[in-house]
Order: structure tokens, then C-alpha cells, then sequence
């Protein structure tokens, strides 16, 4: 498999996000699995197989912001979940000088971390933060650090509440059709 080379490439945790058959030729789709470790971890592996122009992620979130429906486009996502006080302020790493937030072209804010959040969480809403997820901040990092421009569309799912799994599991299909749109009008 070594030496492919695709001009874009899909990361997405799971095959019930969506189906590779669905797809247009010429764009590849990895699996990442759940998390951060494992989003990490198959984007690294991803951009050494297919050298990707671009990479796209595309999945499920719970929002934050109450207004928010459908599909958005995410601007920026940061690290919800690294919380080291006093040696750093939550999201940022300690004794690192990787970017703490990452940038794309999207207008909505993101928040990754290894958690499925079900309470309200200030600190979200201090952040600006309008969707959360558990993969995005991995993906970008690694796009980042091979110089690789990313995107990401996440389909709202969930309040990000105590009825977050069961709404989840139940909706976590329908935004396929929704990404397929914008994916044919990024290749057209």
C-alpha cells in the first residue's frame, strides 16, 4: 500500500459516521476509530500511506451552542480535555511548544477531548467553544506538523447532555448525505 497518493483524504472515526461506498473515485477514507490516541495514531499512518494534498475530517459532535443545527464547517478546534493547572491553563500543554489551537476555514469552534460530554461545561462557553468532539484536535495536529491544510464538517447529534449516548447512537448516520454535498463542491 505504500506510495499511493490521493489528493484528499477522509478521517473518520467510525464506518456508521460514513460508508466508504458512498464516496466519489478518487477519494480515500480512513477509520480512525474513538479518541485522540487513535485518531493520532491512523492520521499519522494515513499521511505516510496516501501523502494527502488535503484531509478532511468528517463526524459527529455533540453542540454546545444551543443555535446550532445540521452540518457546520469548524474553524478552529482546540483541547478541550488537557486540564494540568498550575503548570498551564486548561487546553493548553505544559512544557510544549505545539500550537494549542488549530486553524482551518470553517467559522465555528470545536472542542476535543477523550470524554463524551454530558454536563454543561463553563469553561466551553468561555472558549467560544460551539460543537465537542473526541478526535478533531488529533487530526489537526497532525495535518499541521506535515504541513498538510485540513477541513473539518461535524454533524450535530447531540445536546452534549445526559441524553447524549441514546441521541447519539440514534442520529449517528444522517449527516452523510449532508457531507457528500459539500464534499462534491470542494471537488468541483
Amino acid at each position: 500500500m505504500a506510495g499511493m497518493k490521493t489528493n484528499y483524504l477522509i478521517i473518520t472515526a467510525l464506518e456508521s459516521e460514513l460508508k466508504r461506498a458512498v464516496l466519489p473515485a478518487g477519494v480515500e477514507i480512513v477509520y480512525s476509530g474513538i479518541g485522540k490516541i487513535n485518531a493520532v495514531s491512523a492520521s499519522l499512518k494515513a499521511i505516510h500511506q496516501y501523502a494527502p494534498q488535503m484531509m478532511i475530517n468528517f463526524g459527529t459532535a455533540g453542540k454546545v451552542n444551543p443555535q446550532l443545527n445540521g452540518l457546520l464547517k469548524i474553524g478552529k478546534v482546540i483541547q478541550r480535555d488537557m486540564s494540568t493547572e498550575p503548570l498551564a491553563p486548561r487546553g493548553k500543554t505544559p512544557f510544549c511548544n505545539k500550537p494549542f489551537e488549530y486553524l482551518s476555514s470553517g467559522e465555528f469552534t470545536c472542542g476535543t477531548g477523550d470524554s463524551f460530554v454530558t454536563a454543561h461545561d463553563p469553561w466551553l462557553d468561555a472558549q467560544s467553544v460551539d460543537v465537542v468532539d473526541m478526535e478533531l484536535f488529533a487530526i489537526a495536529a497532525a495535518a499541521y506538523e506535515h504541513q498538510i491544510s485540513w477541513q473539518s464538517y461535524k454533524y450535530i447529534t447531540d445536546d452534549a447532555n445526559e441524553h447524549s449516548a441514546s441521541d447519539w447512537q440514534a442520529k449517528v448516520h444522517h449527516g452523510q448525505d449532508l457531507f457528500l454535498d459539500q464534499l462534491k463542491q470542494l471537488l468541483s
